[in-house]
């Protein structure tokens, strides 16, 4: 596909690395996307300005968030950027996994970030799912000492376990049906629990919910605590529609969190955060080359891949 020189605002940038989504394998998701080039996991090398960029220069390593709000808009001056229409309009050309991609203006403007030479590129392709999971725990209220709950231990769940504890929650449970998955998260740190039968002590005031779907939701209703919040982290197919108890949520008081995506300000806290070291490398189990993208989807498809990295 041949790309245009960059237009005014605009950023050519050669890709680097790019991890793999578990998005991308959720097939009713991206099957109301396609046709697409997908990868937004990202870290590049700036290779030509458009007039009027300011700030940045050839040659500069930066990650590149594939969404980008308008930062002026009244979603945006609540912090609601996800749900800003330019948010919703942005996107890169044709996609991350591209040898080459163009960053439009308002992604340049507000979530093209720098980044710096001791972060690793392959440290560096977690700053937007990590992004995700700085949003969840910020949405879900955690504080130090926190009890927390992650139902679903792939890539993003164990985020959130590392992610938990550098924030201080006093106990981190995991939950999860894959014994290899459950034995890594007992490496991070976690408690790993049953799915049949867990009794965690003292039930946790927050849990994540991983997997979209009705079990795990059912299963967090079971193990959350009175005045405790549970985070809905991956949307459900438009179709499904689950039975809300509002009897026991109002005598509870539980709290029910969608947490969809992020935005700049999340994405600049998820980069700090990699700077200042948070462990992420330890979840990457496979490092592929761009000619490897198929094999990598397929080993996340079987779950038998945490993180998957491609090298361009």
């Amino acid at each position: 596909m041949p790309l245009k020189t960059p237009q005014e605002g605009e950023v050519l940038v050669r890709l680097r690395a790019c991890g793999l989504c578990t998005g991308e394998v959720m097939d009713w998701y991206i099957r109301r996307k396609a046709p697409l080039v997908p990868g937004h996991e990202l870290v590049g090398t700036i290779e030509q300005l458009g007039a009027g960029v300011v700030g940045f220069r050839e040659g500069e390593r930066v990650i590149v968030h594939h969404h980008a709000p308008c930062l002026g808009c009244d979603l945006c001056r609540r912090g609601a950027y996800v749900h800003c229409p330019t948010w919703r309009a942005t996107k890169l050309h044709p996609g991350g996994l591209s040898e080459r991609f163009l960053v439009p203006p308002e992604i340049v403007l507000s979530d093209l970030l720098r980044v710096p030479d001791t972060l690793p590129d392959e440290r560096a392709v977690f700053a937007e799912p990590l992004a995700c999971v700085v949003k969840s725990l910020r949405r879900a209220g955690l504080k130090h000492g926190s009890q927390v709950a992650v139902i679903g231990l792939g890539v993003m769940g164990m985020l959130h376990i590392l992610l938990a504890q550098w924030w201080g929650a006093k106990t981190v449970y995991a939950l999860d049906l894959l014994p290899h998955r459950l034995e890594l998260a007992e490496r991070l740190g976690a408690v790993p629990l049953p799915v049949e039968h867990p009794t965690p002590e003292p039930a946790p005031e927050i849990v994540i919910v991983g997997p979209g779907n009705e079990s795990a939701l059912t299963l967090a209703w079971n193990l959350i605590a009175p005045d405790g919040t549970i985070v809905l982290f991956t949307p459900t197919p438009p179709e499904v529609r689950y039975p809300y108890d509002w009897h026991t949520a109002y005598f509870r008081e539980i709290r029910l969190v969608p947490s969809y995506s992020a935005g700049p300000n999340d994405m600049r806290q998820a980069l700090a955060l990699l700077v200042d070291g948070l462990p992420v490398e330890r979840l990457i189990t496979h490092r592929l080359a761009m000619s490897e993208v198929p094999k990598g989807y397929q080993l996340l498809r079987e779950a038998s891949a945490l993180k998957v990295v491609v090298q361009a």
